[in-house]
């Protein structure tokens, strides 16, 4: 495929009935941090272009980075740096057990399991667990902390090998991943397969609908292949042998849906939650190619105000850094074309991102001791489906005069 490619179809339904809607600035792979040297030399940019499929009302992305790039090249993502998070997948990993009665000894599988945190907590009560996850560096760490995984991207054809050596899963799960998959039909096929008769298939992802009622564009990048919503996932479990039976909006990553779906005409009842969703996206638009065209004007304003405060507080000679070296930092940097001379630093609590510098802008990433050793006069949260728990971990900068600046929806100063 080369670097990238455009895609021409739509991942939900195949149809090539599609229609740009809006397009970003081309920028780096978010996530891609440099070492210092690495900042002379010229980074490839690849475009961030949004397609609407007017069949099943799909939004994906148009250009598919090589994954390789993406993903097996010191990715520095681990889901362990964020407390809130871990807090999440524990807490999820109790509800499915009693949900699905699940018993000491079942495997339970993660698509995307990164560094093993979410495996641990159904490892502890008990199950057999296996992790599949491409970012070979992190899986090789997971299982060497005792949470086995595979080194690989998840396909069909990996499922046939997985469930001949270790049997069919009765539980199947997959946190944030099923956005970053361009063969995603290939994927719930290999899901379908590796299931047990009466297995559960539950995955997280976040909600297209959060994102257009908040201006959260800067969840538009490289990694994120899609842009979900309810009903082209019915699309798509109903063309490989499954089906969606239940839905619930969760709070992670700024907003989420949990999907839980099984067999085609398996003995677990719909709940009628896929439904309610699925008008209530209609209710907002979000079948309506026009509505983005909109959103992306939104999102230009957005901009428009959030340089201008910025711009206002250099003039009178006040510091800025940013808080969270995510990978929706560089969409958000480089879009609104905030640079070196708007922010100083980026804090960080991701020692695999301290010491290197951002994709596009070169901002340097710092650990958090630096925010109280260069005491800026404002801290822009980059990160902000953490800005609760990161203004509440760091009560001391705002005790001591600091303020923090949230970007979006409406850009704003928090005293």
């Amino acid at each position: 495929m080369g670097d990238f490619y455009l895609r021409t179809r739509c991942r939900m339904c195949d149809s090539g009935n599609l229609e740009k809607v809006m397009a970003l600035t081309p920028t780096p792979p978010g996530n891609n941090f440099l070492e210092q040297v690495e900042v002379v030399i010229p980074e490839p940019t690849y475009p961030l272009d949004l397609y609407f499929c007017l069949e099943c009302h799909h939004l994906q992305l148009g250009h598919v980075v090589d994954p390789k790039i993406l993903y097996q090249k010191d990715y520095s993502y681990v889901s362990a740096t964020s407390s809130r998070f871990v807090e999440h997948l524990r807490n999820y990993a109790v509800d499915m057990v009693h949900w699905f009665a699940l018993k000491p000894g079942a495997l339970v599988v993660d698509i995307g399991s990164n560094d093993g945190t979410c495996l641990r907590f159904f490892q502890d009560a008990g199950m057999k667990v296996l992790g599949v996850d491409p970012a070979t560096e992190i899986a090789r760490r997971s299982t060497e902390s005792g949470i086995e995984t595979i080194g690989d991207f998840f396909s069909h054809e990996l499922a046939v090998r997985l469930c001949k050596q270790y049997g069919p899963a009765a539980f199947i799960t997959s946190h944030n991943a099923c956005a970053h998959i361009d063969h995603l039909d290939d994927v719930v096929r290999g899901v379908r397969h590796w299931l047990s008769e009466d297995g559960v298939f539950v995955l997280e992802v976040g909600y297209l609908l959060d994102v257009f009622e908040n201006t959260w564009f800067d969840t538009i990048y490289h990694e994120h292949l899609d842009y979900h919503t309810v009903a082209p996932f019915k699309k798509l479990f109903g063309r490989v042998g499954m089906e969606p039976i239940g839905v619930q909006r969760v709070s992670p990553q700024g907003g989420s849906i949990r999907i839980v779906a099984q067999r085609a005409n398996g003995s677990r009842k719909d709940d009628g939650s896929v439904a309610a969703l699925i008008d209530l996206e209609r209710e907002n638009g979000l079948d309506k190619p026009e509505n983005f065209v909109e959103f992306g004007r939104q999102v230009n304003e957005v901009g428009t105000q959030l340089r201008s405060l910025i711009r206002a507080l250099k003039v009178n000679g006040k510091s800025i850094a940013g808080f969270g070296a995510a990978t929706k930092a560089t969409t958000l940097l480089s879009h609104f074309k905030l640079g070196k001379d708007e922010l100083d630093f980026i804090v960080d609590d991701n020692p695999l991102k301290q010491g290197l510098f951002s994709p596009a802008a070169h901002i340097p990433v710092v650990a958090p001791k630096e925010l109280y050793r260069r005491r800026p006069d404002y801290l822009l949260v980059l990160a902000w489906n953490f800005a609760e728990p990161i203004i509440a971990a760091h009560r001391q900068y705002a005790d001591e005069g600091g303020k923090f600046i949230l970007p979006m929806p409406v850009p704003r100063i928090i005293e």
